[in-house]
């Protein structure tokens, strides 16, 4: 008699505080045409976790099992899939929002949200990578256009896309200005920030003059006033995708430009952020790893908001 192979995941079956995360079995999921079925080795946590979580967002109403990044082994694939085997090492990021399920032993999903994991990096480090790389590869290099020479200011620039973002931008050959509590520009500095800037006790906009672009991570206010901070002509692209059109209408009357964007599933870009994985110019800081069974702790200490890095789930 065949029973169903199942697997340990995070599930929650109503909205709330951690507590509502619970480690169970469920059926393991298999992988249908051009989808590849990983067994998780780390999983990244980030802020839309707990948000969605707390509010449902973009989701809806659970029951369902959360995390977008991931990194681990094909286990197997479905019919259609040409670019991997099992055995393979891939990283990726489910398709945002609707993709989400990482927070679990196995994941079944599109072939195509996945590259190989970089050689140079340990399945912690590659988890870490996905969510936070692909939202600043896009912000800074597709919609901003990021040039050698250009100044960027970058909000939240310790945090878990922040810190990444930096990184990328250095990359591109930009002078980076950072948003950060005094006690966190060591590690600006550690990361290539130019200037950072401590936002609790000086006025970000009086201190960042002429900027090229604002990498906006926070929202509000914020990203209104990070809008006096641009040279005419200047950008800023927010990652909050839902606000106020005051935005647009004082970034017209500034003369400036400022837009919303949603982070998307791109093996292309992927490839590009692995390329600099390689070339030693990009690495996520590990702020704490917790094993699937603490998953309410990691939220716990994501929801403090002083973390530096990345928070990551592993599956032991």
């Amino acid at each position: 008699m065949s029973t169903t192979p199942t697997m340990r995941a995070a599930v929650q079956h109503s909205l709330g505080a951690p507590e509502v995360l619970e480690v169970v079995e469920i059926p393991r999921p298999e992988p249908r045409t051009n989808e590849i079925l990983v067994r998780v080795r780390a999983a990244g946590i980030n802020p839309t976790d707990w948000k969605h979580r707390a509010r449902g967002g973009f989701i809806g109403d659970p029951p369902f099992v959360l995390g977008w990044d991931v990194s681990g082994v094909v286990e197997a694939v479905g019919v259609g899939v040409a670019r991997f085997r099992p055995g393979d090492e891939v990283f990726g990021m489910l398709s945002y929002p609707f993709g989400h399920g990482s927070h679990a032993e196995y994941v079944a999903a599109p072939a195509r949200v996945f590259a190989p994991k970089p050689a140079s990096l340990d399945h912690v480090q590659a988890a870490a990578l996905p969510l936070v790389s692909l939202t600043s590869w896009q912000a800074l290099v597709e919609y901003a256009e990021l040039q050698p020479g250009q100044r960027v200011l970058i909000h939240a620039a310790a945090g878990g896309v922040g810190h990444v973002a930096v990184q990328i931008a250095k990359a591109r050959g930009a002078h980076v200005l950072g948003t950060a509590s005094e006690a966190k520009h060591d590690f600006l500095r550690s990361l290539g920030v130019d200037e950072p800037i401590d936002y609790r006790n000086r006025d970000f906009a009086e201190v960042a003059k002429n900027v090229d672009v604002v990498f906006d991570t926070i929202g509000g206010d914020t990203s209104l006033r990070s809008l006096r901070a641009l040279r005419p002509g200047g950008i800023l692209v927010s990652i909050l995708p839902i606000g106020s059109d005051d935005l647009y209408r004082e970034a017209d009357r500034l003369g400036v430009r400022a837009l919303r964007m949603l982070v998307d599933s791109s093996r292309a870009d992927l490839g590009s952020i692995a390329e600099l994985v390689e070339a030693g110019r990009l690495r996520a800081t590990i702020a704490e790893t917790f094993p699937l069974d603490r998953i309410a702790d990691a939220h716990r200490l994501g929801e403090t908001g002083r973390t530096a890095g990345k928070i990551v789930i592993t599956m032991e």
